[in-house]
């Protein structure tokens, strides 16, 4: 027996047309370790637009219904080059119940519950994933509230981990605004965690002092740099996670770093001994990454920082550790908020899709399919 519904694609053609589409699909039933869920919600992550749209021009794309087909830039084309021909899934994490499951113990253990679950094809009616790849929502959580347990919620407490076991103590990050920025600030007042919050807007200092946030730095103001040298100093915060990517973000961060490091030492021609370190995590900016290798000493480190990987280090017990975390607190430290649920269909209306595709900060959508 098999299941039918519809699931949306993404497909870089030879000729650097973008197709996005929502067509018919058919689900196996699963076997082993599998289990077939039916998606009730699903969010569009940034590195979800990334495989969905990349740097197509949306604007000029042709529309139909259920389908768009748009430019590629030349640049694009030629980096994507692996991907040419290749229709793809797209989605990371969502929520639904299951419907179906393989003769494992596990597996069939979750019939009939609502999970929060990971596949990489979420914007769809149904997904087949593996189980050990679902986490169980007690009864009193929706599908909304669940549907984002994955992504965001396992980053900040990723960026916790990860400077508790690179020896630091505190956290400076951009785009601090974001849905995962506010986890952050949140986890942050839990934890006991110092934070620098790097703003771009009055706004978003606004939304994040209302929700607690105590350093909040705005980068569009004339006195940034002061004002995040002057918070750092506060925090002691030495590590950076950088949503931005290109431009200087990470070395202006690193260059504040360096001014606190050495604040007070006798001086020396290869700067403080104070370490500094950004983790690249997002690309909010395509382009290079700039450094000004005279404002930082030598001692710093640019890395990137990916959600999978570092789970894959994490462990079966560890990754169950940082879920239990995440399930205990789904409706307040790790709560997502949407701007609009859309279907579909109209995830690839002009309007919405354009909407959606501009990433920004408080303007999160969910699908549901």
């Amino acid at each position: 027996m098999s299941t039918t519904g519809q699931q949306v694609t993404t497909t870089l053609g030879a000729d650097g047309k973008l197709t996005v589409a929502v067509g018919n699909r058919e689900w196996a039933d699963p076997t082993g370790t599998e289990v077939l869920v039916k998606i009730e919600a699903a969010p569009i992550n940034p590195s979800d637009l990334a495989l969905l749209f990349g740097m197509a021009d949306l604007a000029g794309a042709e529309y139909s219904p259920g389908k768009l087909v748009a430019d590629m830039p030349a640049p694009a084309v030629k980096a994507m080059a692996g991907r040419k021909g290749q229709t793809l899934d797209v989605g990371a994490e969502g929520a639904g119940t299951v419907i179906a499951a393989g003769d494992d113990p596990y597996a069939q253990s979750l019939i009939g519950k609502r999970v929060a679950c990971r596949s990489g094809a979420m914007y769809a009616t149904h997904t087949l994933t593996d189980s050990r790849a679902c986490i169980p929502l007690p009864d009193h959580i929706t599908a909304e509230q669940g549907a984002g347990a994955f992504v965001n919620p396992l980053t900040a407490l990723g960026f916790v981990e990860t400077m508790r076991a690179e020896g630091f103590t505190g956290i400076v990050h951009t785009a601090a605004a974001s849905n995962l920025g506010q986890m952050l600030v949140r986890l942050g007042a839990t934890e006991g965690i110092p934070l620098v919050n790097i703003v771009r807007s009055d706004e978003q200092v606004d939304i994040l002092k209302a929700i607690g946030a105590e350093h909040v730095v705005d980068s569009s103001k004339e006195d940034f740099v002061p004002k995040l040298v002057a918070a750092i100093e506060a925090t002691g915060a030495m590590l950076g996670f950088d949503a931005i990517g290109g431009g200087t973000m990470a070395s202006t961060i690193m260059g504040a770093m360096e001014q606190v490091g050495s604040k007070g030492a006798e001086y020396s021609r290869y700067g403080s001994n104070v370490q500094k370190k950004v983790y690249i995590y997002g690309a909010l900016d395509l382009g290079p990454i700039v450094l000004n290798r005279g404002a930082l000493g030598f001692a710093w480190d640019v890395s990137g920082w990916l959600l999978i990987p570092f789970l894959a280090k994490q462990g079966v017990e560890g990754q169950m550790r940082l879920a239990g975390k995440v399930i205990q607190g789904l409706t307040t430290t790790f709560a997502s908020h949407y701007k609009a649920k859309i279907g579909l269909e109209e995830m690839l209306t002009k309007d919405v899709a354009m909407a959606y595709n501009a990433k920004a900060t408080g303007e999160k959508y969910l699908v549901a399919p």
